[in-house]
């Protein structure tokens, strides 16, 4: 763990990490218990990666914790997640302003059941003054609900006479997402071995690095967050230029 950590370079540090957090079931599967015991299992996960990500530097950490197509699971299933947000949120305070960690979330909260969305917004509340990390939980959340959502806005503002058409560009745009206070990420994980992007962050993640691993989420340690980490600092981030573009581009 050590040795690995020695080999991150500070300088090259995602500001934005975000995760696909996969696996729970097949993970809880493979222990031969339901699928809520993966998702409690997750959430020691959830704290191990997140404290890694203050301790390096990270600046914002956005977790897909549950997305609008999740209400097709089982109503069980659905029940017992919703419950572990509250308890996971309540239990979590403590160690987020301990570690100066700011919660907060993105996603339809209205249509969250009530105490699940009362624990969040406590949540939100006790740790808005925290500085060191923002740790975002994707929540209800769907990218397409998310773009949808931006257009009916700026059309609107268009229709009342607040915009012109003509002023309607990418930056503009990004104004009306939910994470128009947030920097892009640069690096996007997903665990349990699926290579999909799954409705998340997708006007975000243009110019993300992919990182896919076989791990699943309650299985993800330190070690793993750091190996995504350090192939994300061999890669060449051109955004369109050549290799030789960059060289040049080097200010001395």
């Amino acid at each position: 763990m050590e040795a690995l950590n020695n080999h991150i370079d500070p300088t090259k540090l995602p500001r934005h990490i975000a995760i696909i957090m996969d696996g729970n079931g097949r993970w809880a599967k493979t222990h031969g218990k339901p699928r809520v015991f993966g998702h409690k299992n997750g959430v020691t996960a959830v704290r191990e990666v997140t404290e890694i990500c203050a301790e390096l530097g990270i600046e914002y950490l956005t977790l897909y914790a549950f997305s609008t197509e999740n209400w097709s699971r089982p109503p069980s299933e659905v029940g017992a997640l919703m419950s572990l947000l509250v308890e996971a949120v309540r239990n979590e305070l403590k160690t987020l302003n301990k570690n100066n960690i700011r919660l907060q979330a993105i996603g339809d909260l209205d249509k969250l059941p009530a105490s699940s969305r009362k624990a969040l917004l406590e949540g939100i509340e006790a740790t808005r003054n925290n500085t060191r990390m923002t740790l975002v939980l994707a929540l209800n959340y769907s990218s397409r609900w998310e773009i949808v959502q931006a257009c009916r806005q700026i059309g609107q503002q268009i229709k009342e006479g607040h915009l012109n058409p003509e002023e309607v560009d990418e930056q503009l745009f990004s104004r009306f997402l939910s994470t128009k206070d947030i920097p892009d990420p640069e690096l996007l994980i997903r665990t349990s071995g699926e290579q999909r992007i799954s409705n998340y962050l997708l006007w975000q993640i243009a110019y993300a690095e992919l990182y896919f691993t076989e791990v699943f989420w309650p299985d993800f340690k330190k070690e793993n967050l750091i190996e995504a980490i350090l192939d994300y600092q061999r890669r060449e981030r051109r955004f369109g230029k050549t290799s030789e573009q960059l060289v040049t581009d080097v200010k001395f």
